[in-house]
């Protein structure tokens, strides 16, 4: 399986992080703290940390992100408008939170693996689309009966909330879910007559 990714600029990046922490309100208060010089200068559009994940990590993310958002006749798969390269570099942020989520994500990689070499001999990202997906249903719903499969099961959620949060804060992610805020219109219609006389108001 081989899957092309396209790479964000610092610029896209940047803006990325920020709009799918507010979104998915995963960075707490401490996220972006005082512990490392106070909060990042979000007018130079830069981002000031190198990316962490090496090629082998970055291969198993994008087959994951896919398989969590595919392309579809609507819209591109997760890696076609760079939710790779935004995990990459969330994860690589030297703040708490994502130093945390890099220890997590890490290791559900490093799980991801294993279980694939032990059910099918070969690495998560060299599986067949039916093989990945027998790996990813056993930790998608999180009822794990095992201390093992709660940790998978929590390293997929926060994987799919990050997929997810990349995605969706996207122009594409946004022609995904219908959003038509932000664009200009010649006229405004006003809500049509059948919710008008739900709301008693026709």
């Amino acid at each position: 399986m081989q899957i092309s990714a396209r790479h964000l600029t610092r610029r896209e990046a940047i803006q990325r992080i920020m709009a799918a922490a507010a979104a998915l309100k995963l960075a707490d208060s401490t996220a972006f703290g005082a512990p490392f010089g106070g909060d990042p200068n979000l007018h130079s559009k830069a981002i000031t940390w190198d990316r962490i994940l090496t090629d082998s990590e970055m291969k198993t993310v994008t087959v994951l992100c896919d398989t969590i958002i595919p392309a579809d006749e609507k819209s591109p798969a997760a890696s076609a408008v760079g939710v790779p390269d935004f995990i990459n570099e969330w994860v690589s942020a030297p703040y708490p939170t994502q130093v945390q989520d890099l220890e997590q994500v890490r290791a559900g990689l490093v799980w991801l693996d294993a279980e694939a070499q032990k059910r099918f001999a070969n690495n998560f990202a060299d599986l067949q689309e039916p093989q990945i997906k027998t790996i990813c249903d056993q930790i998608c719903s999180g009822g794990a009966t095992t201390p093992e499969l709660k940790k998978a099961c929590a390293f997929f959620s926060k994987f799919r909330n990050l997929t997810a949060g990349g995605f969706y804060s996207t122009p594409e992610g946004w022609a995904d879910l219908g959003y038509v805020g932000n664009t200009p219109m010649v006229e405004f219609p006003g809500p049509p007559p059948e919710v008008l006389k739900h709301l008693g108001l026709a």
